[in-house]
């Protein structure tokens, strides 16, 4: 982040803009976000726009700090000791409903995210480059340790597998994403593909 946007988000306790990010996201839950407003958002949370264009810049990335603080903190602290671990870990993190919740979240910004270059551009920044980094990190111990091949070509496909799950289990199976199926997907697909033995 920016020395500039570091000084202008400090201006607001972390209590006010977790109420903020709430306000967001039920926004974004009940219209979307082409329909989501900054106008709406000071209205919900008795603010002043000018006050929310000067800690976020603008709707994308307020929107997309919301979602990033729905997080339940980064996979960095995951080092279980196996592959298998950390997927199921991460798996862990969150509960069903959460899970539910965040899945509804990311159907209301799916076409979004394809229609508007500012969010598809925040969206990269604060929340997918982060992450594929964290996954990276963690491909890395496993190489390191034996579990996977560096060159398994698989490798270059986990989060694709990964989020796909996620994102088209609903589509799918008319069923929200949770544990169990995540679970048991990782194991009876993604570490398959990546060469790693259950046992």
């Amino acid at each position: 982040m920016s020395e500039a946007a570091t000084t202008r988000r400090s201006r607001i306790t972390p209590e006010r803009e977790a109420e903020l990010y709430g306000a967001v996201l039920d926004l974004l839950r009940e219209v979307g976000y082409d329909a989501l407003t900054m106008d709406a958002v000071a209205a919900r949370t008795r603010s002043s726009k000018a006050t929310l264009y000067r800690q976020w810049g603008g709707k994308a990335e307020l929107v997309v700090r919301a979602m990033r603080s729905q997080k339940s903190g980064g996979i960095a602290g995951i080092d279980t000791g196996t592959l298998r671990g950390d997927l199921h870990a991460i798996v862990g993190r969150e509960d069903d409903c959460t899970m539910e919740r965040n899945a509804a979240l990311m159907r209301a910004l799916a076409m979004a995210v394809h229609m508007n270059d500012d969010l598809r551009q925040a969206f990269k920044e604060l929340l997918v480059e982060p992450e594929m980094e964290e996954f990276r990190r963690m491909i890395r111990r496993a190489v390191d340790r034996g579990e996977i091949s560096p060159g398994n070509p698989a490798l270059d496909y986990m989060v694709h597998m990964l989020v796909g799950a996620f994102a088209t289990r609903t589509l799918i199976d008319d069923l929200p994403p949770t544990r169990e199926f995540l679970t048991s997907y990782i194991d009876a697909v993604v570490l398959p593909a990546l060469g790693v033995p259950l046992h």
